[in-house]
């Protein structure tokens, strides 16, 4: 049959059969239920201890303890280095962090828009300078 033959035979099934693609964005279809999207953190449940910043393999979460009596802290989340693995749901002891599976379409025209500071305004001023209120940024370590 050859090489024209059987070119010939995928040319003319595929005349009378729909197309395999989708009319997306245009048609959107529901989003599995267990898909990981967006970050979320209940910021009343979290008590900065920062262990999913440490288990997050893409570095991706960064906690700022602020002042640990008052438990004020500042957590920052870089969308674009997020893998979506989920290691920080598993590591939160408290549940306070969950990921949104409705919240999916993530692309954006400037890189401002991937990084979400989670706690006080002026507190995540002070965690992207990176020093606590009265005084000089120090590592926390325990």
């Amino acid at each position: 049959m050859g090489v024209f033959g059987t070119m010939f035979g995928d040319i003319s099934s595929s005349l009378f059969r729909r197309p395999a693609t989708e009319k997306y964005p245009s048609e959107r279809r529901e989003a599995p239920l267990k898909l990981r999207g967006l970050f979320h953190l209940k910021v009343e449940a979290c008590t900065g201890c920062g262990l999913c910043a440490m288990d997050c393999p893409a570095d991706a979460i960064q906690v700022t303890m602020l002042d640990r009596k008052t438990k004020r802290f500042a957590l920052n989340y870089h969308i674009d280095r997020c893998t979506f693995c989920g290691q920080c749901i598993e590591s939160c002891n408290r549940d306070a962090i969950s990921m949104a599976s409705d919240e999916w379409e993530l692309a954006a025209l400037n890189k401002t828009s991937f990084l979400i500071h989670f706690g006080n305004s002026t507190d995540a001023e002070q965690s992207v300078a990176g020093t606590p209120e009265g005084g000089t940024a120090k590592p926390e370590h325990d």
